[in-house]
C-alpha cells in the first residue's frame, strides 16, 4: 500500500472543504499550504494557476492533481482536500472534481517531481483507494489512509 507520509503533514489536509469554483479551490489549497509548510500563500496560488492555464490537472473520476514548483520549498510537499460539493474543473472526462491532491515541489526537483506525480497518479487511479479516501469522515482518518497508518488505527 503506497503511503505519502514523506510529503504530507496532518495539518495539510481538509476532509470537508467548500469552494464554489476552481479559483476559490486553489485559494483554499494555497491557504492550507501556507499554514502547513510556511509558504507564501500568494506565490502558491499564482504557481498553481499558472500551471492550470497550461491545461487542466483534472485527470478524471472526480480527481485533480494540481502541481507547482516553488522557489522557497526545500522538499516535496502535498495538500489533500475532499470537497463537500464537486467543482467544475475542465477534467479530461468532463466530470467535476471532489478530491484534490496538490503537489508542491522545489524548483530543481526535476525527476523527483515526475516520480512523485506518477506515484500519486497511480494511487488515485485505484478505485478502492478512492472509495476509502472519499469515505474518510475526518481529517485524521484521511491522514491515516494517506500516511499508511490505517492498519494501526483500525485496530
Amino acid at each position: 500500500m503506497p503511503h505519502f507520509d514523506d510529503i504530507l503533514r496532518p495539518e495539510a489536509l481538509n476532509s470537508r472543504l467548500t469552494a464554489s469554483n476552481k479559483k476559490q479551490l486553489f485559494q483554499r489549497v494555497s491557504e492550507i499550504a501556507a499554514s502547513a509548510y510556511g509558504l507564501d500563500e500568494h506565490v502558491v496560488f499564482e504557481r498553481l494557476m499558472e500551471r492550470e492555464r497550461l491545461g487542466s490537472t483534472g485527470f478524471g473520476a472526480g480527481v485533480a492533481i494540481p502541481h507547482a514548483k516553488l522557489d522557497d520549498l526545500s522538499t516535496m510537499s502535498a495538500v489533500v482536500v475532499l470537497l463537500e460539493e464537486p467543482v467544475a474543473f475542465d477534467a479530461v472526462d468532463g466530470l467535476p472534481v471532489d478530491l484534490v491532491f496538490a503537489l508542491l515541489s522545489p524548483v530543481d526537483s526535476g525527476a523527483d517531481h515526475l516520480k512523485t506525480l506518477a506515484r500519486v497518479s497511480r494511487y488515485l487511479r485505484n478505485e478502492r483507494h478512492m472509495a476509502r479516501l472519499r469515505g474518510a469522515g475526518s481529517d485524521e482518518a484521511l491522514f491515516a489512509l494517506l500516511a499508511g497508518d490505517e492498519a494501526r488505527d483500525a485496530a
